[in-house]
């Protein structure tokens, strides 16, 4: 055992030892760029045992075409470095929308070195000669930090967004052939466009599949696509920097950040305006995003699931979306039954929703009785688990099925009269939705699991 100058002790072999309590990084990615040919070697030597990658550079050109070809999740940078130093190359990664760590390293540090390493937006600031335990010290928070602000982030948007359902529940033949369909399309890195009509449980079927696949571990990072802007839907999802658009005081992280290494759900997705599609497809393509404002592409490591509840055929064939983007998303499709036609899940659904909701609000539950059960097997559900869900919640509260809850109105035509249309079905159903809400078409369209647009588009087509 001997000691390093540098990086403190070292075994027979030359390699730096460090106590136990660093464990493995294999899903990071490092570059190291020291101008010091031993330093680089040390440190690649040191770090590669533990990192899943390990790159090294010799200048700041060099790490900067390095960066360009593969993302790195944090940056060991050299302050004195020959061309551009350290701290000027920082100032440009921010500036172009680098969002992963930097540590910088230097042998001559003063208070207006230190102060200009801040500012530049270093992580952390460490003096040569330093011991391998600092140096893992300081690389063991950058990635704390980093994995706490993604899971803070992906919780808060679980949390805003709850679904109703977090499991595939039913014991229809529909439903096992899904979960066949789901065990086997998970474990790959696979594109899938799931359809199916609103509340009929696509993001359910999404996290179904993110979570039997090897990226599981990683954040599940859904999106409605209909309910954003289109001037604000490019920034929400890649990202911009500071100056980008007016009001924009400060850099944002965009979701492909925070799902990187896992999974984007990308709901509603025949809402994206058509500049937006395009910037999609380039997306799958070459797995590179760039931040509005940047002046650089930045590679991503994340599976595209993707859900609609119109048909995109027809929307391709309209002109509404891109078929290019149509065939790369549809590489493998699921679609959801409407509830309608998996009669066999009703009761089971009422029976989850019934537990779940119970123990949420505080109140026992209801015994379903047979008669409001025969009701549910007729009824046609055209809100499909979302309306089931809202009139077990409706009950709950009233500690009761309310008379006539399940309308008759949705129930199979008796013989010799003409069967109801599948739209004036959901006509009837969204106009007492919205006579509900008092004409609130946003609290309507939240109800109802569509976007303001699509109600908007359909109270225009209706005349109301």
């Amino acid at each position: 055992m001997s000691t390093s100058p540098y990086l403190g002790q070292v075994d027979a072999s030359g390699m730096p030892t460090a106590s136990s309590e660093f464990g493995s990084w294999q899903q990071y990615a490092i570059l190291v760029i020291d101008d010091e040919g031993g330093m680089r070697n040390f440190l690649g030597r040191a770090l590669s045992s533990r990192c899943g990658a390990v790159k090294t550079a010799a200048s700041a050109e060099d790490g900067a075409r390095l960066v360009e070809e593969q993302h790195f999740d944090l940056i060991i940078l050299d302050v004195s470095l020959p061309g551009k130093s350290g701290i000027e190359w920082l100032h440009e990664l921010r500036h172009t929308g680098f969002y992963g760590d930097v540590i910088l390293i230097t042998a001559f540090a003063d208070m207006e070195t230190a102060i200009g390493a801040l500012r530049a937006g270093a992580t952390d600031f460490i003096l040569k000669p330093f011991r391998i335990d600092q140096l893992l010290n300081a690389i063991g928070r950058c990635f704390d930090r980093a994995h706490l602000a993604r899971e803070n982030f992906v919780l808060r948007r679980a949390m805003a967004e709850l679904s109703e359902v977090t499991e595939l529940v039913g014991e229809s033949s529909a439903m096992a052939e899904m979960r066949a369909m789901i065990n086997r399309l998970a474990p790959l890195p696979t594109t899938v466009l799931i359809s199916g009509e609103s509340g009929t449980g696509k993001e359910v079927v999404a996290r179904a599949l993110h979570n039997h696949s090897p990226r599981a571990s990683q954040p599940f990072v859904p999106v409605n696509c209909g309910a954003i802007a289109a001037e604000l839907i490019e920034s929400e999802l890649f990202g911009h920097v500071k100056g980008a658009f007016t009001g924009s005081i400060g850099e944002r992280k965009g979701l492909f950040f925070y799902a990187q290494g896992g999974t984007l759900f990308l709901d509603e997705v025949g809402e994206l305006p058509l500049a937006m599609q395009t910037k999609l497809l380039r997306v799958l393509e070459e797995k590179r995003i760039r931040p509005v404002g940047s002046e650089r592409e930045i590679p991503v490591d994340v599976r595209i699931l993707a859900a609609t509840n119109r048909k995109l055929s027809s929307a391709v064939h309209s002109g509404h979306f891109r078929a290019d983007l149509f065939y790369r998303l549809d590489v493998m499709s699921i679609l959801i039954p409407p509830l309608r036609e998996r009669r066999d899940d009703v009761l089971p659904l009422a029976r989850h929703f019934m537990g779940q909701l119970s123990a949420q609000l505080g109140v026992p539950p209801i015994t379903i009785c047979d008669d409001i059960m025969q009701a549910m097997r007729v009824y046609t559900w055209p809100g499909n688990a979302r309306e089931l869900r809202n009139l077990i919640e409706r009950s709950l509260i009233l500690g009761k099925f309310p008379i006539g809850c399940v309308s008759p109105v949705n129930a199979p035509a008796l013989p010799g009269q003409a069967p109801v249309t599948l739209e004036e079905v959901e006509k009837q159903h969204i106009l007492r939705v919205l006579d509900s809400v008092s004409g609130n078409k946003s609290e309507a369209a939240r109800l109802l699991d569509i976007s303001r647009k699509t109600l908007e588009r359909k109270c225009n087509a209706w005349q109301i």
